[in-house]
């Protein structure tokens, strides 16, 4: 009996280390087999948050919005573009005009940013070819006579240039943080160089949608862009 009660216990012992074996074993293998990392790949798809506004706040002279979207093409690149419309009446001391029209750029954007766990946040620089058709309303302007006897003479043409276009490229530099789930707010700064445009006889292209003002006949020009945009997700990959 002694011995039977012997072995059982050794037995029982045994039968405990072996659970104990396996279910460390097990715990191990959960651990070295892992579940693959993922990205989300799509587009995301926004307006401009800025052109709105101003469209409000400054009605009288500015009327204009702006859509944005980008796709993601690889861990880093994505395709990115802008389609807009812009309606601006600039009023100076020596003349009074108003330029209408429509834009579209398409480029790229390069993420810089390193995003850890689940983020999916941008620090980006990229590169856009900008395309414009619009009109020129030449409302008023004023003809300064040397003669002090005569003085300012105001006149109003009521002259209007259509058919109007341009082309230049876009170096830009922003951010786009994920505030909520897939809803990110964005802010883009870009220095534009003009590369062709038609002008009107006897006048200038002083404003152009899309690419902003332009100063005694310059190829550069300055923009920015603050926007709110939603990411749609189409699949998945492994980092």
């Amino acid at each position: 009996m002694k011995k039977k009660h012997t072995l059982k216990s050794i037995f029982s012992i045994a039968l405990m280390l072996v659970s104990v074996t396996t279910l460390f074993a097990q715990e191990k293998t959960k651990d070295t087999i892992k579940k693959p990392k993922t990205e989300r790949y799509g587009i995301r798809v926004g307006v401009d948050l800025h052109r709105l506004a101003k469209s409000i706040y400054d009605s009288d002279d500015y009327k204009g919005f702006e859509v944005m979207a980008d796709y993601r093409l690889t861990k880093k690149i994505y395709i990115a573009g802008e389609l807009g419309n812009e309606k601006k009446t600039v009023d100076e001391d020596q003349l009074n005009f108003t330029a209408d029209g429509s834009y579209l750029k398409v480029g790229f954007d390069y993420n810089t940013y390193g995003n850890w766990l689940d983020m999916e946040n941008m620090i980006f620089v990229g590169m856009r070819y900008g395309g414009s058709s619009f009109s020129q309303q030449l409302n008023s302007y004023n003809i300064y006579n040397t003669n002090p006897y005569f003085g300012e003479t105001t006149k109003y043409p009521g002259q209007k240039f259509e058919g109007l276009s341009a082309g230049w490229l876009e170096v830009l530099a922003g951010i786009k943080a994920e505030v909520v789930n897939n809803l990110y707010l964005g802010f883009s700064v870009r220095l534009n160089y003009m590369l062709h445009q038609k002008r009107p006889e006897n006048f200038d292209n002083l404003f152009i949608p899309g690419f902003n003002r332009t100063y005694e006949g310059g190829n550069w020009g300055v923009g920015f862009n603050y926007g709110i945009s939603y990411f749609i997700p189409f699949y998945k990959r492994s980092k």
